[in-house]
C-alpha cells in the first residue's frame, strides 16, 4: 500500500524546521561568543516513529519508517564537574589572593630589605654609642644631642609603623563590612549575590513550568555563582521541590551550601538558598558579621553569622545560624575551607596576647602577630636603655623613653609602653634628664652608662637570660636589631610562600576555564563547520521536499496513461 499522500512532505518540512533552528542557535552562539557568562547552545532532537495503532494491520511494521524528526527543546552545553572544580579552585585562588594583599601592605611597613627602616634606627644608635668608646665626647653635648635625636627617630618609625599597621588592619575589616567606604564590603555583595539568585531562581522555575527554558537567565545565575565561590566556599545541588519530587518533567530547584569545617575538623554545610522554597524573599539566607573587635582581648576573633531566614527547615537539616573565626587553634574554631573572606579573617585574628604572653598562636601571621611584635620590641628597648640610664644616675629615676602620650599630662610615665607610644622623654629634651655618667660596678668612669647601652645593644634577650635579669625581656635570644630583622623575615616568607601558592592556584584555575571553555565556550571554527553541515542538511531536506513533489505529481497527473 502506498504511504499517506504528505507524509513525507511532514518528514522533509520537520528536516528543514529543525536545520533551520540549528542555523538560528549557531547565529546566536557567534553573536554571543563575546558576551560573559554565556554557555554555548544546542538543539535537542529525537525521531519521530511510526506509531499509528493500526499500521500492524495495513503494513509490516519491521519496514516502517518514521515521520521525521521533533525539536524537544534548546539546552546549553555545560559540564558540571568542571564548574565544581572551578568554583573549588576559585576558593584557594582568591584565598591566596586576598591574602597576598594584605600581606603587600604589610612589606610597605615592615620590608627591612627595601627601606631604610626600624633595623637601620637601631643601627644608627649603635653609630652613636661607638662614638663613646672615647671619653673626650662623652661630655660633648653635641654626642649627647645626636644620641637622643636617633632613638627619638628610632621612636618615631614605631610610632609610623603601628599606626600603618592599624590602619591596614581597619581598611581589611572595611573590605568586610564596607563601613567608612563608597563601596560595598564583602557582607554586602555576598548577600546582594544571595538575593540575585534567590530571586533567580524563582524567575527560571516559573519560566521553566510554562516551558520557557531561560538560559541566558540561567547564565547570569551561574556567572554570581562563580562570583560567589571566590568570597566563601559553596557547593551546589539540583533537587526537585518536596511536591513534585515523583515528576520526572517538573524543573529541579538550585540549592547553594556553604562549606566549612566544624572545630577545624568535621566538614559540615549550612543552606544559603533552598531552591524556591518559602514565599518571597525566603528562600535564601545572610552574612553578617560582628562588630569590629577589640585588638586587646585575649578572644579577639572577627565573626561571621551565616542564617538561613526561610521559615522551613532546610532539606538537609541545617537551620540556623554558624560562627566562623580566622584560623586559629584547629580544635576550637569553625572556618571556611578558602575564599577571600576567611583570608580576611585569617589576617585580623592574629595571634592572641595577654600579659606580654603569646596564648594562642594562629595559622596565619596577621596584623596583630606584627603589631604584637613591634610592641614588645619597642617595650624592651625602652626598659633596658632606662635601666642602664638609671644606674648610671646613681639609682636615680632618669627614663630616656616613656609612653609620650599617658606622659603628655605632665607625669612621666614608663609603664605600657608600646610601639604606638613609645616616645622621647621631654625632660631629656629640656635637660632635666641626662644621659649617665657612670655606673659604680663599672668603674665609675663617664662613658661607663653608654658603653653599657653599647653592650646591651649586642645582647640576645631570652627568657632564660641570667646574665641581665634587671632587663627582664625576651627576644626570642635575638639582639635588638636582629629581631626585628627576623620579624621582616618572616613577613618576607610569608608573601613568598603565599606568592608561590598564588601562581600555582592561579595557573591551575586557568587551566580548568579552559577546559570549561572547551565544552562550554564559543569556537568560531566549530560553529562555522556546524553551519555548513546544518546548510547542507537544510538543502537535502529542501532536496527531498522538491523530489517528493515531483514524485507526487507523477503520480497525480501520469498514473494510468500508459497504453491509452
Amino acid at each position: 500500500m502506498i504511504r499517506a499522500t504528505f507524509a513525507g512532505f511532514n518528514t522533509a518540512l520537520s528536516a528543514l524546521q529543525a536545520n533551520q533552528k540549528r542555523l538560528d542557535i549557531s547565529g546566536q552562539n557567534l553573536a554571543n561568543m563575546n558576551t560573559v557568562g554565556y554557555t554555548r547552545q544546542n538543539l535537542e532532537t529525537s525521531s519521530l516513529n511510526y506509531t499509528n495503532p493500526i499500521s500492524r494491520y495495513m503494513n509490516g511494521s519491521e519496514i516502517v519508517v518514521g515521520y521525521g524528526v521533533a525539536m524537544d527543546k534548546v539546552t546549553q552545553i555545560r559540564d558540571p564537574f568542571l564548574d565544581a572544580q572551578y568554583r573549588s579552585q576559585m576558593e584557594k585562588s582568591s584565598y591566596t589572593d586576598s591574602l597576598q594583599v594584605s600581606l603587600d601592605s604589610l612589606s610597605r611597613v615592615l620590608d627591612e630589605s627595601s627601606i631604610a627602616g626600624i633595623r637601620q634606627a637601631f643601627d644608627n644608635i649603635q653609630n652613636s654609642l661607638n662614638s663613646a668608646q672615647d671619653p673626650a665626647k662623652i661630655n660633648d653635648p653635641v654626642f649627647e644631642s645626636e644620641l637622643r635625636t636617633r632613638m627619638e627617630n628610632l621612636a618615631n618609625l614605631l610610632n609610623r609603623s603601628a599606626q600603618k599597621i592599624d590602619e591596614a588592619r581597619k581598611q581589611e575589616y572595611e573590605r568586610l563590612n564596607g563601613e567608612g567606604t563608597n563601596q560595598n564590603g564583602a557582607e554586602q555583595t555576598v548577600n546582594d549575590i544571595l538575593k540575585q539568585i534567590g530571586e533567580l531562581n524563582r524567575q527560571i522555575k516559573h519560566n521553566q513550568i510554562f516551558g520557557q527554558q531561560s538560559l541566558e537567565l540561567m547564565d547570569e545565575r551561574n556567572v554570581l555563582l562563580d562570583k560567589l565561590a571566590s568570597y566563601v566556599p559553596i557547593e551546589i545541588r539540583y533537587k526537585k521541590d518536596d511536591l513534585h519530587k515523583d515528576d520526572k518533567d517538573w524543573p529541579d530547584d538550585l540549592y547553594v551550601d556553604l562549606v566549612y569545617y566544624k572545630d577545624g575538623k568535621t566538614r559540615e554545610t549550612l543552606t544559603l538558598i533552598s531552591g524556591t522554597e518559602g514565599g518571597a524573599s525566603q528562600n535564601y539566607g545572610s552574612l553578617k558579621f560582628d562588630p569590629e573587635p577589640d585588638q586587646a582581648a585575649a578572644d579577639n576573633y572577627l565573626n561571621v553569622t551565616a542564617k538561613f531566614t526561610s521559615a522551613a527547615v532546610a532539606d538537609n537539616g541545617t537551620k540556623g545560624d554558624v560562627t566562623i573565626s580566622g584560623s586559629s587553634d584547629p580544635d576550637a574554631e569553625n572556618e571556611f575551607t578558602g575564599g577571600s573572606i576567611q583570608a580576611s579573617l585569617d589576617m585580623l585574628s592574629g595571634e592572641v596576647t595577654q600579659d606580654a604572653k603569646v596564648i594562642e598562636q594562629t595559622d596565619v601571621h596577621g596584623y596583630q602577630y606584627y603589631m604584637n611584635h613591634l610592641d614588645n620590641l619597642a617595650s624592651s628597648f625602652a626598659t633596658v636603655m632606662n635601666e642602664i640610664n638609671k644606674l648610671g644616675n646613681k639609682g636615680n629615676d632618669a627614663p630616656l623613653l616613656v609612653d609620650r602620650i599617658a606622659s603628655a599630662g605632665g607625669t612621666t610615665t614608663t609603664t605600657g609602653i608600646t610601639a604606638a607610644n613609645i616616645g622621647i622623654n621631654v625632660e631629656w629634651a629640656n635637660g632635666t634628664v641626662s644621659l649617665g655618667k657612670g655606673i659604680e660596678d663599672h668603674g665609675n668612669n663617664a662613658n661607663d652608662t653608654a658603653l653599657a647601652m653599647l653592650r646591651a645593644m649586642n645582647v640576645s634577650y631570652s627568657a632564660q637570660d641570667t646574665v641581665h635579669p634587671y632587663y627582664g625581656v625576651n627576644l626570642g635570644n635575638k639582639t635588638f636589631a636582629g629581631y626585628i630583622s627576623n620579624v621582616s623575615t618572616v613577613l618576607a616568607s610569608d608573601s613568598s610562600n603565599n606568592q608561590d601558592a598564588l601562581k600555582n592556584n592561579v595557573t591551575v584555575l586557568n587551566g580548568i576555564q579552559n577546559s570549561r571553555d572547551s565544552v562550554s565556550g564559543i569556537s568560531l571554527d566549530e560553529e562555522a563547520s556546524n553551519m555548513m553541515t546544518y546548510l547542507a542538511a537544510y538543502n537535502a531536506a529542501s532536496r527531498l521536499m522538491t523530489t517528493l513533489d515531483e514524485a507526487l505529481n507523477t503520480l497525480i497527473n501520469n498514473t494510468g496513461l500508459v497504453g491509452r
